[in-house]
């Protein structure tokens, strides 16, 4: 668990980490270099759920090369009730899609990435937080105080 007391904010207890693959941990269906070792030491604290529609067809690579079971949804809908299901209030979102806009908005936390496939207008007007890379929205979570900087009130 990952427990972040956010000033003039609420306190999050977060429990579970809800990740898009393509276009947020991927380019082409190719894991982005040293996202697995951040993935790895971000399991330490909280569970991670690797979700993607599979657009590319590298599932099986992507699922060896990041470490992670892979996770089927094809549209927005999907990835919704997935984090639903695992209780909006104990989830961080991570995306960078239209299909993303959803699960970031509900998740106690959503983190678009503008990346090199860019990031659709929704989902970050979805977001609580825009980052440049999938490293630096993970590394949020590992370093919680720049979470905090940025989300205070």
């Amino acid at each position: 668990m990952l427990k972040i007391d956010i000033p003039e904010r609420e306190t999050i207890e977060l429990q579970h980490a809800v990740i898009d693959i393509n276009g947020t941990l991927a380019v082409d269906g190719v894991a982005i270099a040293g996202i697995a070792e951040r993935l790895d030491e971000l399991s330490e604290q909280l569970t991670i759920h690797l979700i993607t529609a599979g657009t590319h067809n590298h599932l099986q690579e992507l699922e060896r090369d990041l470490g992670f079971r892979l996770n089927i949804a094809h549209r927005s809908e999907e990835k919704l009730r997935y984090v639903r299901d695992l209780g909006p209030s104990r989830v961080v979102a991570i995306g960078n899609g239209a299909n993303d806009t959803t699960m970031l908005r509900l998740a106690a936390l959503g983190i678009a990435v503008m990346g090199e496939e860019g990031v659709s207008i929704r989902a970050l007007q979805a977001a609580d937080v825009i980052v440049s890379s999938p490293h630096h929205a993970i590394d949020l979570l590992l370093k919680p105080k720049r979470l905090i900087a940025t989300l205070r009130g």
